[in-house]
């Protein structure tokens, strides 16, 4: 499993070894791929962005209330950058094979994740996580 993990990440960097696999796709297949990809980045920012926003505005939350909910969206984020990169490259390789397209849990892992930061900050409003 290691092995087949690590053989997946080399094509992260090295795409020319993909393209030399199976048959070229429409390239407007790949380009969709590709807007799906950056779609999965923007995503990634975005809750980089919130993590930090979290641990550097919400100062009147409690520290462990607010840097918990901080490191579940900058958890989020990176396995969001993690997961749009494996994706792309699984998609692309599924089309150049002509096989059925990679399914994915991670949709709803973040889902799961952003109700749960969600509830995280409700909680912690309603019941006064606040420092003071």
């Amino acid at each position: 499993m290691i092995r087949r993990a690590l053989a997946a990440a080399r094509l992260w960097f090295a795409p020319e070894r993909l393209r030399a696999e199976g048959a070229t796709p429409d390239y407007r297949f790949s380009l969709a791929n590709e807007r799906t990809f950056l779609a999965w980045l923007r995503t990634s920012l975005a809750l980089l962005a919130g993590g930090i926003a979290v641990d550097q505005f919400l100062t009147d939350l409690r520290w462990g209330v607010r840097t918990t909910i901080a490191l579940i969206l900058l958890a989020g984020g990176a396995l969001c950058a993690v997961r749009a990169v494996n994706h792309w490259v699984r998609t692309e390789r599924a089309m150049r094979h002509g096989e059925d397209l990679p399914v994915s849990r991670f949709p709803a892992l973040l889902a799961v994740g952003t109700v749960v930061t969600a509830l995280l900050v409700i909680v912690a409003v309603v019941f006064g996580g606040t420092g003071a």
